[in-house]
C-alpha cells in the first residue's frame, strides 16, 4: 500500500528521535539529564490548577471552535496591557501553537509555494510546511553573527514568485536571537513591500534576557493583512500539557479559512481553555522572577559551554535555547553514544542533535541544541557530562 509523499518528505523530531534510547539506558539504571526537550521545570501557576478544580458545569461539552469567551478575553486583554489592540474577531484557539502553524500553512500554501525561514529554525517547521505542500527556502545565519537575519538585501534575494510568507521565530527558537523593534520594522517592511505573509511566533515573548522591550508585530498597524502572530501557554506559563496555542491575524480573508480548520476539528479541549485562561491573570511578578531564573541558567550554560575545547556558540538574548557547534564528527552518532555507550557514575545527558533545525543539506551535523531548561545544579552537572562524553568520544 502507498504513503503519501508528504509524509515521507517529513523527518522524526530530533528532540524526540532518541527517545527509544533513553528510555532503555533508564531501564539499565543510567539517570539521564535531558537537555532535549523545551520542558521548564519552573511550576505552572496554581491559577490553573484551581480554575479547572473550579469547574462545576454539569455536562463536558464541545466549546465554541474559535474558542470559549473567557478564553478570547483573557487574550485581547493580555495583548491590551503590553499596547497591542485586537479583538475577538481576530484570535482563533488552537490546540498549542503547533496547531496554529499546521492550519496557517494549511491557508497559505499550495503545492511548491516557499516560505522564507531563517536556520536554524524550530525543527517542526520542516513538519508543517511540508505537510502543507510548502517548502522552505533558508537564510542562514551563523553564530559569528549572532545568528542575525535581519537584512533585507539577504531576505530580498531569497524572494521570487513562488514566495508566499516570511516566517520568524521572535525570540528565536533554537538560538536565542531577539530582533530589536527596528530590526523587526524592516522585516515587516520587506513583507508589505513584496505583498507577503509575516507569521511572527511569539511564544517566548517574555523571556528576554538584555532588555525589557517586549515585542509583538502586531503593533504594526499598516501591515495588519500581513502579520499573523502565533502563541501558546506552553512556555510562557509552564503549561506545555495543557496544549492551548492560539493564531492571531486581523486580515479578514484568511481567518475566515482558518476558521474551516478549527470547525472541522470540532474545538480545542475545554477544560485546559478553563485553566489556560486563568493563567493570564498572574501578574508581572510571576515573569519578572520566571526571567531571572532563566537569565541564570543562560549565564551558567554559556560559561560551561566556551570552557570545553573546541565549542562554539553565540550568547543567546532570549528564549531558553542554545546552539552550540562540537568538535565532533556526527552529533546524531555522538549522542546515540551518549545514550547507549557513555556514563559517568551511571549518569549522561541526552541534547538535540541540530541537523534536523536545517533545511540546507549538510548544515548542522556536528551541532547540537541544548535547553537549558533544569535547575542551575542539574544544568551544571549536565554540561560537564556533555564535556566528558565529547573527550571520550573522540578518545575512542
Amino acid at each position: 500500500m502507498k504513503l503519501s509523499q508528504k509524509a515521507q518528505l517529513c523527518t522524526l523530531s530530533p528532540m524526540r528521535k532518541f527517545t527509544p534510547y533513553a528510555m532503555a539506558a533508564e531501564a539499565a539504571g543510567k539517570k539521564i539529564y535531558k537537555l532535549n526537550i523545551g520542558q521548564p521545570d519552573i511550576e505552572t501557576p496554581p491559577e490553573f490548577f484551581d480554575a479547572v478544580r473550579g469547574f462545576s458545569q454539569k455536562v463536558l461539552a464541545y466549546a465554541n471552535s474559535q474558542g470559549t469567551e473567557v478564553m478570547l478575553d483573557a487574550v485581547v486583554n493580555y495583548y491590551k496591557r503590553i499596547g497591542v489592540e485586537y479583538t475577538k474577531e481576530d484570535i482563533l484557539i488552537t490546540t498549542g501553537g503547533s496547531e496554529a502553524l499546521q492550519i496557517l500553512f494549511l491557508c497559505i500554501l499550495d503545492e511548491g509555494c516557499e516560505v522564507i525561514v531563517p536556520e536554524p529554525f524550530y525543527s517542526n517547521y520542516n513538519t508543517f510546511i511540508r505537510a502543507a505542500g510548502g517548502v522552505i527556502r533558508p537564510l542562514s545565519t551563523c553564530p559569528e553573527e549572532d545568528y542575525n537575519y535581519a537584512n533585507r538585501e539577504k531576505l530580498e534575494a531569497l524572494i521570487n514568485e513562488k514566495t508566499r510568507a516570511i516566517a520568524i521565530i521572535n525570540p528565536q527558537n533554537p538560538t536565542g536571537n531577539v530582533l530589536t523593534e527596528q530590526e523587526l520594522r524592516l522585516i515587516a517592511d520587506v513583507a508589505k513591500a513584496h505583498d507577503l505573509y509575516l507569521v511572527c511566533d511569539e511564544v517566548y515573548r517574555e523571556f528576554v534576557y538584555d532588555s525589557d522591550e517586549v515585542q509583538c508585530a502586531g503593533k504594526f498597524r499598516d501591515v495588519d493583512d500581513n502579520v499573523v502572530i502565533i502563541d501558546s501557554v506552553s512556555k510562557r506559563f509552564s503549561a506545555c500539557g495543557a496544549r492551548i496555542g492560539m493564531m492571531i491575524s486581523r486580515n479578514k480573508a484568511l481567518m475566515a479559512e482558518a476558521l474551516k480548520f478549527c470547525q472541522g476539528r470540532l474545538c480545542t479541549t475545554t477544560l485546559e481553555q478553563v485553566g489556560a485562561a486563568a493563567l493570564y491573570s498572574v501578574g508581572p511578578e510571576y515573569f519578572a522572577k520566571v526571567r531571572d531564573e532563566y537569565r541564570r541558567r543562560r549565564d551558567l550554560c554559556y560559561e560551561k559551554l566556551t570552557a570545553i575545547p573546541g565549542v562554539v556558540c553565540a550568547k543567546p538574548m532570549g528564549a531558553f535555547y542554545v546552539m552550540a557547534k562540537l568538535p565532533i564528527d556526527d552529533a546524531d552518532k555522538f549522542m546515540k553514544w551518549m545514550l547507549t555507550d557513555f556514563e559517568d557514575h551511571g549518569e549522561t545527558v541526552m541534547c538535540s542533535p541540530a541537523a534536523g533545525f536545517y533545511a540546507t543539506p549538510g548544515k548542522g551535523l556536528n551541532e547540537i541544541r541544548i535547553a537549558y531548561v533544569l535547575k542551575e545544579k542539574d544544568l551544571a552537572r549536565a554540561l560537564d557530562l556533555l564535556a566528558m562524553g565529547i573527550e571520550r568520544y573522540n578518545n575512542r
